[in-house]
């Protein structure tokens, strides 16, 4: 147990690092982007629902594959509820391009990697997605997810 939870901090300082180090690299807009996105990362991986909400916009939609689109706080809420629920995930995004389309709008594509364990039955697979974020710069200042849609990119099942 002891080794568990001291790979887990571990990994989690290596987590930190790495958001301090790539923020780093860019300025201004970019890095705060660059800094929701991988807020966004950490909460996936922690099941944080709250940490997720957080980072949406008021009005913000999720858009998972083969599901109707979550609108609105409350829809975006319940949605991640389910799919905490029902999945854990341990994935890693690699941020492809960030582009700031107007002072207060941006998308950024990423690519994910890593492992899914479904609850049920514990059973653990490989991940992999690419995603789209559509980000929008409130009157805080602070970039909030806007639209949020991903597709996978493991082959086919068989």
């Amino acid at each position: 147990m002891k080794k568990i939870v001291a790979s887990a901090l571990a990994a989690g300082a290596a987590l930190a690092l790495s958001l301090t180090a790539s923020a780093a690299e860019r300025t201004g807009d970019e890095a705060a982007i660059e800094h929701a996105l991988r807020a966004y990362e950490l909460a996936l991986n922690a099941e944080d629902t709250d940490a997720v909400i957080k980072l949406y916009a008021p009005d913000g939609v999720f858009m998972p594959p083969n599901s109707p689109s979550s609108v609105g706080a409350a829809a975006v809420r319940s949605a991640y509820v389910n799919v905490f629920n029902a999945i854990k995930l341990a994935v890693r995004f690699d941020i492809v391009e960030i582009v700031q389309v107007a002072p207060d709008w941006a998308f950024a594509r990423t690519n994910s990697a890593g492992t899914v364990t479904v609850k049920a039955s514990s059973q653990t697979s490989p991940e992999a997605n690419q995603e789209l974020f559509v980000l929008q710069k409130l009157g805080s200042g602070d970039w909030k997810i806007a639209r949020y849609s991903f597709s996978t990119t493991n082959p086919p099942r068989q």
